[in-house]
């Protein structure tokens, strides 16, 4: 007689066997991606394709996306005094913030560029740019700021000349020394005011001159990043009205300027990187540019994070994209992979088709501002009025985009260990950094008032796909007519500016995308064939075509 099976005899129920889940999406290139690589040659920096492939097999890789976990795990800390009692105001970084920042700025990503006097530089630095944000987005904050203080530090060359060499260095050295006895240097700005915000000109911080020709500031600044940076312009009342100034955290002679901690914001995300309201007391500076102009001083550099956060934002939609597609490739769901299922390929098809929009876009833009700087006029103009368009759309997707491919992966995506929720916390940053959504919108009505050959940069541009494809032009001769319209400016200024972050997203694609992309592109964008939400293209829309375009 067979004795009776007891619980403990059973044999044990496989439970735990993983099946029907993505591998890792890690050991790539980030770079093998047609649309980047196309858009970075068409725009001059064709020599640069075998470096971005360089760092995109850095960004792909395992270790690298383990920093990025862990610099935003393991949060900034401010350390107000030292253990003595004495003031110190430093902020500590764990070790793979420092890891990611020794990469991009190894790479050439902050102010490497302007060094660089081969024609594309800051074309190949976009590129750079685009691919670090895939990886993480924080540390480039400090990066960007870097980039863009170059330009307006060149209005006092004497200043230019003691740290610009520094500034566009390879060399990553953190920690607070003499400026001048580093071999790297880091920037950031500090603009906003608690009482003002974007409004600038209420600031109330306070600069006198002294008789050995530096100034010294009074009042307290209310969302300046980067604190552990090693040189910041700021904004502060001088007798002659705002001006820029150059604040060092460490003086000539290798003392401590007073650069007060106050505390660290508890940021929605970007936590990897630290942003902290710092309070000046008779705190030494150096003026930057014409007394009294300050914003027009500091917007040069401005007008450039501006740029960043295109690209940011085109890279945060890339990176999303990236993601969902690889989990849809490798996930069955009804007997199908979910890539092969008719409606999930909409979807992806349209998140591809968002993407390679504000990627063409944002390259398109890095193109003006390389060409501008070597004194091209027209791309200048092109350049003030497209940037603002720009900022405006791009950054305004980012969020909805990320979302959408967020909610490809189901619940894995909303588990943090995706990477998804990092990516959606830092999604809405670059539309309210740099200017929200209103002050661009502003700023465009601005442009097309006091510099009237932007518009005539902005027509040329567009016109130049004219006649390839009837949507296009018909969308083109709307937007005109709003354009000429001057009542109701600002009510219409979002409406006016998303329709010509459209028209010249339409007028790149036609010109430079295959024409299932274009076709599409101006089918739902411009002659609105399509719903509110991603995946509600028309059928008869070529989505092989369009997932062909994806980054993996």
């Amino acid at each position: 007689m067979t004795a009776p099976e007891t619980p403990r005899s059973r044999p044990t129920a496989v439970t735990h066997e993983v099946t029907n889940q993505p591998p890792p999406l890690t050991g790539h290139d980030v770079a093998d991606d047609a649309v980047l690589l196309e858009g970075v040659r068409r725009e001059g920096a064709g020599w640069h394709v075998d470096e971005l492939h360089r760092f995109g097999r850095y960004a792909g890789g395992e270790e690298a996306q383990r920093w990025a976990d862990q610099a935003n795990r393991h949060e900034p800390e401010l350390r107000t005094h030292d253990r003595f009692g004495h003031r110190v105001d430093e902020v500590e970084f764990h070790p793979a913030y420092h890891a990611l920042m020794d990469a991009s700025v190894g790479a050439g990503l902050a102010g490497a560029a302007w060094a660089d006097g081969r024609p594309g530089a800051h074309v190949a630095r976009a590129g750079g740019f685009m691919l670090a944000t895939a990886l993480e987005q924080g540390h480039l904050c400090p990066v960007s700021m870097t980039y863009a203080v170059v330009p307006a530090l060149r209005r006092s060359p004497d200043l230019a000349k003691t740290y610009e060499p520094l500034l566009t260095g390879r060399v990553y050295e953190p920690g607070l020394r003499t400026p001048t006895a580093k071999r790297g240097l880091l920037a950031g700005m500090g603009m906003t005011e608690k009482q003002g915000g974007t409004d600038v000109r209420a600031n109330t911080t306070t600069a006198v001159e002294q008789p050995d020709g530096t100034w010294r500031l009074r009042g307290h600044k209310w969302f300046t990043s980067a604190p552990m940076n090693d040189l910041f312009l700021v904004l502060a009342q001088s007798p002659a009205g705002l001006s820029c100034f150059l604040v060092p955290r460490v003086l000539p002679d290798g003392s401590r300027n007073t650069f007060r901690i106050q505390r660290l914001k508890d940021k929605l995300g970007n936590r990897s990187n630290a942003s902290s309201e710092p309070e000046f007391d008779d705190t030494v500076a150096w003026l930057v540019g014409d007394e009294g102009r300050g914003v027009r001083t500091i917007i040069d550099m401005v007008t450039m994070t501006r740029l960043d956060c295109v690209l940011g934002s085109a890279g945060g939609i890339r990176a999303a994209l990236a993601q969902a597609v690889h989990h849809a490739r490798h996930r069955s769901v009804f007997g199908a992979l979910l890539v092969d299922q008719p409606l999930m390929r909409n979807v992806l098809a349209d998140l591809s088709l968002e993407s390679e929009a504000a990627s063409t876009l944002a390259l398109r833009l890095a193109g003006a501002a390389d060409r501008a700087h070597r004194g091209d006029a027209g791309e200048r103009a092109f350049l003030r009025l497209a940037t603002a368009i720009g900022k405006y759309w791009v950054c305004k997707r980012q969020p909805v985009a990320v979302a959408e491919a967020l909610e490809c992966l189901g619940g894995n995506g909303y588990d943090e260990a995706s990477g998804m929720p990092r990516l959606y916390r830092e999604a809405p940053l670059n539309g309210i950094w740099e200017g929200s959504g209103n002050v661009n919108a502003l700023d465009m009505l601005r442009a097309l008032t006091r510099e009237p050959e932007s518009l005539e940069a902005l027509r040329s541009e567009i016109e130049a796909a004219a006649g390839v494809d009837a949507r296009l032009d018909a969308a083109w001769r709307e937007l005109r007519a709003e354009l000429s319209r001057p009542e109701d400016a600002q009510v219409r200024a979002r409406r006016v500016v998303e329709r010509a972050a459209l028209v010249l997203q339409g007028s790149l694609l036609v010109r430079h995308a295959p024409n299932a992309v274009a076709d599409a592109f101006c089918a739902s964008r411009l002659a609105g064939d399509q719903g509110l939400a991603f995946g509600t293209l028309p059928p008869g829309t070529d989505f092989a075509a369009l997932l062909e375009r994806t980054p993996v």
